[in-house]
């Protein structure tokens, strides 16, 4: 949607309303449903569970006594921080973590992608990596800026399936560590933005998340890198953010599990697609129970009721937390315990090294 349609929009909706109700903002429109259903609204999961998404930039230096309170209140046994840099930086994290609470932290490794393409640049990474795990790193997280902004020494995007990068995922699957990595965004962001894009509210208040095919690349040709990236590294395991971007197309997103199976997924941000499909995406969950992992990306304590309302409860028509993110009401997929544990706890006890497991009922 061009600037001069979004004057248009915004004046007719302020116009319309105003000559019958007064003035309000549409993205202040925010109904309360009239419809009577059993409601089950949980503060906390129903078993201890291993968030392996989150971001905690500042844990060389933070208190870590107060996440751990608000942990507690979720039931979340251990977080694991995939912003834990590399070097240096990791160490103090690291040190951070096992001078206070041990046994409740999981950190990750990062590449820096400075100077890619210089010789020796390959070897001098994995090298870092390997580092990195002998000091405390228990698995890798790979921004999206690799294959978005990420050049390498003569200005070329380095794409995610570079051979250049190869030794780093070697080294990654040599270490036994996991490879949570980050391609792409919601395929909406490269659509139209016209009234059919569902994400436009989002788009129009975060506006720097629009992409287009040459900004960089077009959706599908960045997942692409991304799967034979996967293909390639057989011995690696990997883990999809953000359900690989396929939340809304899980038939797609079953293929792409059946034909890489070192690949495992987690549904950071993207609750609200599983949310709207309740009957599908416990189908998709019955069959790939064994590959799925609890995520949540940002840390925001009380968004966590949603994930925990959407996997646990067969609850009705309630609301998103993020209307900016799905303007829809969410359905619960009522999983049974068996698949619970595995999604909470137990495949990521198996798949994330050195997680005290002490803390999990079998």
């Amino acid at each position: 949607m061009t600037r001069n349609h979004c004057l248009i929009f915004a004046i007719f909706m302020t116009t319309s309303c105003q000559a019958q109700h007064g003035t309000m903002d549409f993205e202040k429109y925010d109904p309360v449903s009239t419809l009577v259903v059993p409601e089950h609204k949980l503060s906390k999961a129903k078993f201890p569970f291993i968030d392996v998404h989150n971001h905690q930039f500042n844990m060389p230096t933070m208190d870590l006594g107060r996440l751990i309170t608000e942990m507690d209140k979720l039931n979340m046994a251990v977080m694991v921080n995939l912003s834990g840099d590399n070097g240096d930086a990791l160490k103090k994290a690291i040190a951070n973590v096992r001078g206070h609470y041990p046994n409740r932290f999981i950190v990750f490794a990062n590449v820096d992608f400075e100077g890619v393409g210089e010789p020796g640049w390959s070897e001098k990474a994995a090298k870092q990596l390997e580092e990195d795990v002998r000091n405390g790193a228990n698995g890798l997280k790979i921004y999206k800026d690799l294959g978005f902004s990420v050049k390498d020494n003569s200005g070329k995007r380095v794409s995610v399936d570079d051979p250049r990068l190869d030794p780093i995922w070697e080294m990654a699957g040599k270490m036994r560590i996991p490879v949570l990595i980050h391609t792409a965004d919601p395929v909406m962001f490269w659509e139209p933005m016209d009234e059919h894009n569902e994400r436009w509210l989002e788009l129009a208040t975060h506006p720097n998340r629009k992409r287009g095919n040459d900004n960089p690349e077009p959706f599908e040709d960045l997942l692409a890198e991304q799967h034979r990236m996967f293909a390639k590294h057989p011995s690696t395991t990997f883990i999809a953010a953000h359900f690989g971007w396929y939340p809304n197309n899980l038939d797609k997103l079953g293929h792409l599990l059946d034909s890489l199976p070192n690949v495992n997924v987690e549904f950071g941000a993207v609750i609200a697609e599983l949310g709207r499909q309740p009957r599908m995406a416990r189908k998709f969950f019955e069959k790939y129970q064994d590959r799925i992992l609890f995520g949540k990306d940002s840390w925001v304590p009380q968004e966590y009721s949603t994930y925990f309302r959407v996997l646990e409860t067969e609850d009705e028509y309630f609301p998103y937390h993020k209307k900016y993110h799905a303007f829809w009401p969410m359905y619960g997929m009522g999983l049974p315990d068996s698949i619970l544990k595995k999604v909470y706890y137990k495949n990521a006890l198996r798949i994330v090294p050195n997680i005290n497991k002490s803390a999990f009922p079998e």
